[in-house]
């Protein structure tokens, strides 16, 4: 028997933490739908995963905090004493979960109420990634994946020695845990980096292995968060607005990189005014040509007369370190920079990678949308609310 994908509840991604605690002191009452996507084409039928998904799932289920793993949750300064006592006696359902084959495609349906659903995406997406590449040979694609990492670390071992000096520091972070080839290999890429690049790897999304290997969990916050601000009773031109400003009653200058892609850069420009823009320390981009998005956040500061000196523009679609290194020349001196890379940091093993996700569909009942700037990412199932949203936000379709 192989050992299970997940082993620990605390091995998802940070920002799943925080939008929890955020939702469950805001909208605890809020009943939730996400659906699970794959984007691209598969060498194998997903479908075939059913059984040893269920399996997984059921494992899952069974999982609790552990004593430490509460306390580790507790040093963080952003998390509250009573979100710590709601996940002692948290457990995942399984009815709150539908796993089947459609075709050659796989299915799945969380549905229930968001403070026990959310949490679900991270570790789903983890186990039909790691499912999936369990049945390719290991040997060849550890060996091409530590050949490409040594080369990724050559690369920045040259740029840091080469490079002329700018503005603002070089900083990237792991943001591979969904799309990762196994959790022993996202173990040992992490624990490489740590070793060859400490001045440049900065931490990871993964909780449990910032916990275990002494890194710095990175989050803040994502799509279904502002989504959910869609279908909990506030005007939906104001949705924006209002999921921003809980966030900064609720983290207090903590947490302070918002997103920017739900419904578009410029419609969120649009309602980030001079008062977000002072509290929140900076922007994400996830979507879209990310010079253009950054020529515009740069543009917003300097229009309400903020110094983007003091501003931190965070890079987190699709990277690798060409790209990243390349987006740093661009900016490093006129902004603070971070860069998140996921899939090719966690699985770049000379393999075809899957374009998974799972996301929010409904909340209370009503469709949401992620409006997104780039072909392909725009999710929703009512085309009616879609065009209504566009229509709200006056955005062209992408």
């Amino acid at each position: 028997m192989t050992a299970p994908v997940i082993r620990s509840l605390l091995e998802t991604d940070l920002y799943k933490f925080t939008m929890w605690q955020a939702m469950l002191h805001r909208h605890s009452e809020a009943q939730a739908e996400y659906r699970f996507a794959c984007r691209n084409t598969p060498q194998y039928p997903l479908a075939d995963l059913v059984g040893d998904l269920s399996r997984e799932l059921d494992h899952l289920c069974s999982l609790s905090f552990a004593a430490d793993e509460l306390a580790y949750l507790r040093t963080l300064r952003f998390m509250k004493s009573d979100f710590i006592d709601f996940l002692r006696i948290f457990r995942f359902q399984r009815d709150f979960v539908s796993i089947q084959p459609d075709g050659d495609r796989l299915e799945i349906v969380v549905r229930g109420p968001q403070v026990h659903v959310m949490g679900f995406e991270i570790f789903l997406l983890a186990m039909v990634n790691e499912l999936y590449f369990r049945r390719f040979d290991p040997v060849p694609a550890l060996a091409e994946g530590r050949r490409r990492l040594h080369d990724k670390i050559e690369l920045l071992r040259a740029f840091e020695r080469d490079e002329p000096p700018r503005r603002h520091p070089f900083q990237f972070f792991d943001f591979g845990l969904r799309r990762r080839f196994s959790g022993d290999w996202h173990r040992e890429v992490l624990t490489t980096l740590k070793t060859e690049l400490p001045t440049l790897f900065r931490g990871t999304s993964n909780v449990l292995l910032a916990k275990e290997l002494g890194l710095v969990p990175i989050g803040t916050m994502a799509h279904e968060y502002l989504q959910s601000y869609q279908a909990t009773g506030v005007r939906l031109r104001d949705h924006q607005k209002a999921a921003l400003e809980d966030w900064v009653q609720e983290y207090r200058g903590d947490l302070g990189i918002a997103l920017t892609d739900v419904i578009g850069m410029d419609a969120f420009l649009a309602d980030f005014d001079l008062y977000f823009a002072k509290l929140f320390d900076g922007l994400r981009h996830d979507s879209g040509d990310p010079v253009v998005w950054g020529e515009k956040a740069l543009a917003h500061y300097e229009k309400l007369r903020i110094d983007a000196h003091t501003k931190r523009l965070v890079f987190s679609d699709a990277l690798d370190m060409p790209k990243a290194l390349s987006l740093y020349r661009h900016f490093a001196d006129r902004v603070q920079l971070g860069f998140g890379i996921g899939t090719k940091l966690s699985n770049d093993m000379g393999l075809q990678t899957l374009n998974i996700v799972v996301k929010l569909t409904h909340v209370n009942g009503q469709p949401v949308a992620k409006l997104s700037d780039s072909p392909g990412k725009t999710m929703c199932e009512d085309q009616t609310f879609l065009a209504y949203l566009r229509q709200v936000f006056n955005v062209t379709p992408v």
